[in-house]
């Protein structure tokens, strides 16, 4: 095959091309957007995975993976003569010149604040067809950062608390309502108080500018590192651990704990 080697944006072109055509590929040629889904998702994690580790050598890898999804997805939609990859770099590319207008144009501004903002003004120009300033936000973000994009949204038109202390404030109210749930016995109630909760801790994240998702990422993470240690310690005792008392594992979790903050002095 007479691959173009000196263009290799072009070289993933004709191998999406390829893989779909009649003598191809037989597992390419039977998907469809819908059915790649999955692997559009996983690929973006894995990428994740590798940013986090800051393992170069994966992130090219996964940057790969992640980068033919988007062909796939544009050599399906072409054969259809929906759109090319072509009209996808095409649109990014007038996208992203029109939303830095103090890049490529003459606007100034000050803060990476004001550019959000103006981002978020002229993607409300761009969108004029939607009811509400909540349309853009993925119906299928993960719970904790869609209220975080939620929240954000609706802080640009100042609908917001004033400051921090506000936020910490509900928190409180949130916490008590959900105590007084759980007095009652109402699970459908509890369901909701905890909502609430948590949509109330996103707020306040959001004020001190973390990431929930993040944030709930590495809590479970630490869970994760010292719940291993406290079965490596179990085990080096000949133990069981399913076979030890709470008071036992608490014990050992305490030694995990100390052990962590001894490595991160």
């Amino acid at each position: 095959m007479d691959f173009k080697e000196n263009r290799p944006l072009y070289r993933l072109m004709e191998i999406a091309d390829i893989l779909r055509a009649p003598n191809g590929c037989a597992w390419d040629r039977e998907q469809t957007s819908q059915t790649l889904k999955p692997y559009l998702i996983e690929e973006a994690y894995e990428l994740y995975d590798s940013i986090e580790k800051e393992d170069i050598k994966g992130m090219k890898e996964e940057l790969g993976d992640l980068l033919y999804q988007v062909y796939a997805h544009s050599q399906i939609a072409s054969e259809k003569n929906l759109f090319t990859i072509d009209d996808v770099a095409a649109g990014i590319g007038a996208k992203l010149i029109h939303r830095h207008p103090h890049v490529f144009g003459d606007d100034v501004v000050t803060s990476a604040d004001e550019v959000s903002d103006r981002w978020e003004k002229i993607k409300k120009k761009e969108k004029s067809d939607r009811e509400s300033i909540l349309d853009g936000v993925p119906a299928h973000l993960p719970a904790l950062l869609k209220a975080y994009r939620v929240q954000q949204k609706v802080s640009r038109i100042g609908f917001d608390w004033e400051k921090i202390d506000d936020a910490a404030v509900k928190l409180e109210e949130e916490i008590g309502e959900l105590r007084e749930a759980i007095g009652r016995g109402d699970r459908d109630a509890m369901a909701d108080e905890a909502g609430d909760l948590l949509f109330s801790i996103v707020n306040v994240l959001r004020f001190m500018k973390i990431n929930p998702e993040e944030a709930l990422r590495r809590a479970v993470e630490k869970f994760m590192a010292r719940f291993r240690h406290v079965e490596k310690l179990a085990a080096a005792e000949g133990r069981e651990i399913d076979s030890m008392s709470l008071q036992e594992l608490d014990a050992l979790w305490d030694r995990a704990k100390a052990k962590e903050r001894g490595a991160n002095r």
